[in-house]
């Protein structure tokens, strides 16, 4: 029997079937190893097949993953070695982002992008909180918002406090599997709550002392949209906060594939493994000094490049 993974709790998952039950379901042992390095080897939007364990109290044993059309995933905070899928089988990536109470920085922004870009999944970027912003926050939002449109991605500015800005971004959500991400603290469970109060999902002021939001959501949880509001359904994953998006098998020489008006250039560089910092002949060095890329992207590209290190062999 088919099921669709809506929450997963670490031992227990909540899976939905075909016929609209939902079930307790839990792994079988041979999925935690076959050299899976993933903390979760089953995630939300994961397509299972499910057996009845015992049909009085609605549990059932996962028995089969299907293959994943796609998924992002990042570093485990707490394994090195080891990444965490966060949501799987995904329409579209939306990030929710502040300008302050807290600040995003764009170095996050370009790293959820870049893992979204891994497995062609569109991003969408949501700016929340515009009542707070002053002068400069504004001035700095223009940028950033004309610097991603002109690479493809979608920029949107809110106020859930004034309830302003909101229903362009809930009309992105009909008929589509889309992950809702970003810092804690950011609004991402006051929107949810705005568009599914029915959930009342818990959320907290900012951190006074650290200028940190909450974290509020525990587990990655998928919600099926209300067919009242949205005509084609749909279903939104609601994310823990995350503080900070390590990227996963993403080489030195595969960064620039990963930044749209980079990946556009590459084949024009003199080298083939043209990593765009040194290299004479580099197309990408000479579309910043053109000012064709923005220079914010590039510096956030040389800073991501910095980090990654390469793996070696034994």
């Amino acid at each position: 029997m088919q099921a669709l993974i809506y929450k997963s709790t670490g031992n227990w998952y909540v899976a939905k079937t075909n016929d609209g039950d939902f079930l307790r379901a839990r792994i079988k042992g041979k999925f935690k190893i076959d050299g899976i390095t993933s903390t979760n080897p089953i995630a939300v939007g994961d397509i299972v097949e499910v057996e009845m364990e015992n049909e009085l109290e609605q549990t059932a044993m996962i028995v089969e993953i299907y293959e994943r059309r796609n998924y992002i995933n990042r570093k485990s905070p707490h394994q090195k070695y080891h990444h965490h899928i966060v949501a799987a089988n995904l329409d579209q990536s939306m990030l929710f982002a502040t300008m302050k109470e807290p600040r995003t920085s764009q170095g996050f922004i370009d790293r959820f992008l870049i893992a979204s870009e891994a497995y062609h999944i569109p991003s969408v970027i949501v700016f929340n909180k515009s009542d707070v912003y002053r002068k400069k926050e504004m001035d700095l939002f223009q940028e950033w918002k004309a610097m991603y449109e002109a690479v493809g991605y979608k920029v949107f500015l809110i106020s859930m406090e004034k309830k302003e800005g909101i229903e362009e971004v809930k009309e992105l959500l009909n008929g589509k599997i889309s992950l809702i991400s970003g810092h804690s603290g950011v609004g991402k469970s006051t929107f949810i709550n705005a568009i599914m109060p029915e959930l009342e999902l818990r959320t907290e002021e900012i951190s006074g002392w650290s200028g940190k939001g909450m974290h509020t959501t525990t587990f990655a949880e998928m919600y099926d949209l209300p067919s009242d509001c949205f005509t084609d359904g749909g279903k939104i994953i609601d994310t823990p906060g995350v503080k900070e998006f390590g990227l996963v098998d993403i080489s030195k020489q595969e960064l620039s594939h990963y930044f749209p008006e980079m990946r556009v250039l590459i084949n024009d560089c003199q080298f083939n493994n043209c990593i765009h910092l040194e290299e004479p002949g580099c197309a990408v060095k000479n579309a910043v000094a053109n000012e064709q890329i923005h220079p914010l992207r590039y510096i956030s590209y040389c800073g991501i490049l910095a980090t990654i290190e390469e793996k070696k062999n034994y």
